[in-house]
């Protein structure tokens, strides 16, 4: 099966040695997306809630680059440095995903994440 990495500069680009995003048959593969302006390099807002919301637009910006969007997402792992920010992200979460199936989703507490984010999110897509 051949692979291809996806890119955009609508998202911040890795900072580490992966891709934004690799397409393999039919699934899309998104890297876990940092709170990150793409046009500032910074992270847009302090508060969990305004971080989760910068990272599904960094993801709807990769799906975008293969013709997906939210829609398209089967499965999301969300990363929180504090399960306090459950509720918030989740409201921000159930914004941006708001079309039945809704993916199936996994959200994890870890000690950290890069730059000292609040947030990250990964997900999986369908291309159709």
């Amino acid at each position: 099966m051949r692979k291809t990495a996806i890119k955009t500069a609508g998202a911040p680009a890795a900072i580490g040695p992966y891709s934004q995003a690799v397409q393999a048959g039919s699934l899309v593969f998104v890297s876990g997306q940092l709170p990150i302006d793409p046009r500032t390099g910074e992270f847009a807002g302090l508060s969990a809630a305004d971080q989760a919301a910068q990272s599904l637009k960094n993801i709807a910006a990769i799906l975008a680059e293969v013709g997906l969007g939210l829609k398209d997402v089967l499965k999301t792992t969300v990363y929180l440095t504090d399960m306090a920010d459950f509720e918030s992200v989740n409201a921000v979460y159930a914004e941006h995903f708001d079309t039945e199936p809704l993916p199936a989703r996994s959200t994890v507490a870890v000690a950290g994440l890069p730059k000292a984010a609040l947030v990250e999110i990964e997900v999986i897509a369908l291309l159709n």
